[in-house]
């Protein structure tokens, strides 16, 4: 059978399972990433497994999200970052080294491994030929622990490039075309995997850039294929040893196939408040801009800021506009510093902040009120940035820099001649900000403090749910909406107790004292609900507060996967009618569910409001159904160690 690069990874990585889309398949997992704001509820699930040693070839936390130190509950997380790290077996990359997906892309990842993180933009690995896919923090900590990862077999959608970048249009341009073409819902289900001539003109970064907004897609991964083009990057950053060639066959087949010519892609921007939002830039010149950022996961590699710094050379950013750049990792730091870039980008008027997630997460540097952001990053969702009146355009660097010198969103096509930067021939490797994890690790002791609390749990699911609807939203829920991001609630990821107190504040103020006083309840959601970030938070929460399911149109791939995992129920409505007649305040009782669940029967809820019966579907496998009844992954786990 004629494989594609996707079939051809997760055949050789398949514990359970069958290559057929729809089909629920276990992987192996070799490697692991988490990072601050996600890392430190998992492994204290990781610890509550009881195993004393991580099971997969390669694991690494970052702390590249939290960094922000306005209190001690940062830096008290990051010491049992660091320390638990040490006692099982984790590479631990200390503040100031970088974003995780930009330093693993640099000094970790291999082609043809499988790779599941703790975030949502994991998937940017996929741009060096990994399967990268982003997960809950408690699917990682169970493939730490030897565990499979458990999802659906997706179907493979084929994106055929040609041609090449004309001057001036970008990686971050193709991907907002794809976006523009599929939309936020476009991916869920699928891998979206890049093929043709024109991938072969695109360098790793570049595809990187790519692979990391697939996560915009709703896509479970984005993958290009291992080629010559991986091998000189692997090459420059000293690691060609772990380089292997991985292509679709002749004549693979895809679900699904969409051609792009890269000739044809001009300067995008996705304007407010969705990365799908998709227009041209020329079509934007009349925006006034306050504030640009440059950088994030997305768009802070070496050759991204190189060419800001060439655009912004000898000139000044416009009086009206504040730029702040953080550069990926500590490597493109050192080589921006050592050439004179970092020189140019700090005459010009820049802002240098560390190099970590920063703006991007809502940790720092929110804009004015009222106010434009232009930013490289990959969302833009209303209140993100802590600024709940902002406009937020993405672009790309070039697109960036153009705007920062005029203060109006502006075509890059206007500075006049392209800026070419190529790839070095070597980057500057220095892994001294990387501890690896001690040989022997029985003397250790874990340091914790004040904020770090318990795993909450959840009791294994009963007979009958019964609950007020406190809360109905419309489509295209995100997790921000759920559980917001920003200096002030992400310190606060270690505490659910505390951190429960911020559920969906930003859209409805009364929701917790609602669920406090109805011992948890239902939530109504439309479309793609819980789509945008992995944080598990965004069920962990909920959970803590008693939600007892959620009933969607649809749910977002990580989320719906995060609330089986803390025991909550995911079911959607059989008729869009039953949505609409669904109204707060309205009580909802299912009967027989755990019969139900097991024996395939449709599930029906009462509405003892109206007196309405409503049909609700799922598609739980036996896995996840046991989950749920055990009351949640963990303690499904816990049993079967």
């Amino acid at each position: 059978m004629k494989k594609n690069v996707t079939e051809k990874i997760i055949e050789k990585h398949l514990i359970s399972g069958q290559l057929t889309a729809g089909a629920p398949i276990a992987l192996k997992i070799d490697q692991t990433l988490t990072q601050d704001a996600t890392g430190t509820m998992a492994y204290l699930q990781f610890e509550a497994m009881e195993v004393p040693q991580v099971k997969t070839s390669l694991s690494v936390s970052y702390a590249d999200h939290n960094t922000l130190q306005t209190g001690f509950e940062n830096a008290d997380d990051h010491l049992y970052l660091q320390s638990v790290a040490n006692k099982h077996g984790i590479y631990f990359s200390r503040p100031g080294n970088g974003i995780c997906h930009q330093v693993h892309l640099e000094r970790f990842g291999v082609p043809g491994q499988t790779l599941l993180g703790s975030d949502s933009h994991t998937p940017t690995c996929g741009g060096l030929g990994m399967l990268a896919i982003g997960a809950g923090g408690l699917d990682v900590a169970v493939a730490m622990a030897g565990g499979a990862f458990n999802l659906t077999m997706p179907e493979v959608v084929q994106v055929e490039l040609t041609g090449r970048l004309a001057p001036w249009s970008t990686a971050k341009d193709v991907i907002l075309e794809v976006l523009r073409q599929l939309s936020v819902k476009g991916g869920v289900g699928k891998v979206i995997e890049y093929t043709g001539r024109g991938a072969e003109t695109l360098t790793v970064p570049e595809r990187a850039t790519i692979t990391n907004m697939g996560a915009e897609l709703g896509a479970t991964t984005s993958v290009f294929p291992s080629d010559h083009i991986t091998r000189q990057f692997l090459t420059a950053q000293g690691r060609a040893e772990v380089w292997t060639e991985i292509r679709p066959d002749d004549d693979a087949t895809y679900s699904k196939r969409i051609a792009i010519d890269l000739a044809q892609i001009e300067p995008l921007a996705a304007e407010p408040h969705s990365p799908d939002a998709v227009t041209e830039v020329s079509k934007l010149s009349h925006i006034n801009v306050q504030q640009v950022a440059i950088g994030s996961c997305t768009n802070s590699s070496y050759s991204d800021l190189m060419k800001v710094a060439a655009i912004l050379r000898n000139k000044t950013v416009h009086p009206n506009v504040s730029l702040v750049i953080s550069p990926g990792s500590r490597q493109v730091l050192r080589m921006l510093a050592d050439n004179g870039a970092l020189s140019d980008l700090i005459q010009a008027g820049a802002r240098i902040l560390e190099s970590a997630c920063g703006p991007c997460i809502g940790m720092g540097q929110s804009p004015p009120s009222g106010s434009v952001s232009v930013r490289t990053f990959n969302r833009n969702f209303k209140g993100r940035t802590g600024t709940s009146d902002a406009g937020i355009y993405l672009v790309s660097p070039e697109t960036a820099a153009a705007t920062a010198l005029h203060g109006h969103l502006t075509d890059p096509r206007d500075l006049g001649e392209p800026i070419n930067i190529s790839q070095p021939d070597t980057f500057l490797v220095d892994d001294s900000m990387i501890i690896s994890p001690e040989k022997t690790a029985s003397n250790i002791i874990v340091k914790r403090g004040p904020n770090i609390k318990p795993v909450p749990l959840k009791e294994p699911l009963t007979q009958e749910i019964s609950g007020k609807v406190i809360l109905k939203t419309g489509d295209n829920i995100t997790t921000d909406d759920i559980m917001p991001a920003g200096a002030k609630v992400l310190p606060l990821r270690s505490n659910i107790p505390v951190i429960s107190q911020y559920v969906f504040s930003g859209l409805d103020a009364n929701f917790v004292q609602r669920a406090k006083d109805n011992n948890g309840g239902v939530i109504i959601g439309g479309l793609n609900y819980g789509q945008g970030s992995s944080r598990e938070h965004a069920a962990l929460a909920p959970m803590h507060l008693g939600i007892k399911v959620v009933i969607a149109k649809s749910f977002a791939r990580i989320h719906k996967a995060n609330l089986v995992n803390f025991g909550i129920l995911p079911l959607t409505f059989a008729s869009d009618n039953d949505y609409e007649e669904t109204s707060l305040d309205d009580i909802l009782t299912i009967n027989g569910l755990k019969q139900s669940l097991l024996s395939g029967d449709q599930i029906v809820a009462v509405n003892t409001s109206s007196g309405k019966q409503i049909k609700l579907n799922h598609d739980l496998d036996k896995r996840d159904i046991g989950i749920l009844i055990a009351g949640g992954l963990l303690n499904h786990t816990k049993q079967k160690i």
